[in-house]
């Protein structure tokens, strides 16, 4: 996909500014006044943090995309990430609002944004050159996958419905792009058939979020899932390889199951453990100076819970062999046809799409 770079940079930007709304127009509107125990937030009170957590997140999928997955990319990708929350709790603890830091922030993120691209491409000139990972992409995709259902159900506690609605929407729109981008970017082959399947997945989900941001809180999670399920089944068929020039269909059978049941399971396992044994939500409020949650609920970080359940469907669903990888007997997993190194960063795999 040639225009992956200019796409993933795009949508890397969107996702700074997204962020930076977040932090000075939406942070302040979470943040009760006074010290008061009455006026302890309860669930889903700092749901501003998990909008900008998943654009934080959404940053660094931008710049993998733009990497067309290769580790040239994407461990640096992952590094700004890390440094860019360590930025995001320092700044909150600032608290800045109105439209002159916003601009401030929006300007400084795309500003480092675009340092780290034009460093990545500079060292990329003098590299030998190397192929699509996209055992990478087809992960990174999952990931924004399950963000989207994420992002498209966060819930307020006030009567701040409104103004999430518009940044939830806003957000689930910018990863169903990041989706369909990095598994269009993972295909063996840029064809008619797969760019009109994308387009249609495209339209599907925004409507999908869309529609979830319409409806009241308490019964989202059936459109969730099955927004989750359409957009991860969409992965794998724009992504796997298509023996004979057309889908696999017992194949993504099974991969529509997995995407129907596998976002659950993941996404209440990982809850669980970071409600009863680690949890991150009221480290990251107590670094950011903010007012914790009152005891009787929970301090849950739901970004950071889909991150780990898309990882979680990524190892499930960028399955080697349907990527064109295949097991040798001598070595790890390398593309077929290959003369690139061995292993997922290898070169081209081969695809009947295109002999």
């Amino acid at each position: 996909m040639r225009s992956a770079r200019p796409v993933g940079l795009l949508l890397s930007a969107a996702a700074a500014l997204l962020w930076a709304i977040g932090m000075t127009v939406l942070q302040p509107l979470t943040e009760p006044i006074g010290p008061w125990s009455e006026r302890l937030p309860g669930n889903n009170a700092y749901w501003a943090r998990d909008l900008r957590f998943t654009a934080i997140v959404a940053v660094v999928l931008g710049l993998v995309l733009a990497g067309r997955g290769r580790l040239r990319w994407t461990g640096p990708a992952v590094l700004l990430g890390g440094l860019w929350l360590a930025a995001d709790v320092t700044i909150d603890r600032a608290d800045p609002t109105g439209a002159g830091p916003t601009v401030l922030l929006a300007a400084v993120g795309c500003a480092v944004l675009g340092a780290v691209a034009a460093v990545l491409w500079w060292r990329e000139r003098n590299a030998p050159g190397a192929g699509t990972d996209r055992w990478a992409l087809t992960g990174a995709a999952c990931v924004a996958g399950v963000l989207t259902m994420v992002a498209a159900g966060i819930e307020s506690p006030t009567d701040r419905e409104p103004e999430l609605n518009r940044a939830a929407f806003a957000t689930g729109v910018l990863l169903v792009a990041l989706t369909i981008g990095a598994a269009l970017a993972a295909a063996p082959a840029r064809t008619r058939a797969r760019c009109v399947l994308a387009a249609g997945l495209g339209v599907a989900a925004v409507a999908g979020v869309g529609l979830i941001r319409t409806i009241p809180p308490g019964p989202r999670a059936l459109p969730e899932l099955a927004l989750g399920a359409v957009l991860l089944t969409g992965v794998t068929l724009l992504a796997w390889d298509w023996p004979g020039g057309r889908p696999a269909w017992r194949r993504h059978a099974v991969a529509a199951l997995a995407a129907l049941v596998g976002p659950t399971v993941l996404l209440l396992v990982v809850a669980i453990v970071m409600i009863v044994l680690l949890p991150v939500g009221a480290m990251f409020t107590a670094l950011a100076g903010n007012s914790p949650i009152n005891a009787a609920d929970s301090d849950v970080l739901y970004s950071l819970i889909g991150l780990l359940a898309g990882l979680g469907m990524g190892l499930l669903l960028a399955w080697p062999p349907a990527l064109g990888y295949r097991a040798d007997p001598s070595g790890p997993l390398r593309p077929v046809g290959s003369e690139g190194p061995a292993g997922p960063a290898g070169g081209r795999p081969a695809s009947a799409e295109r002999r």
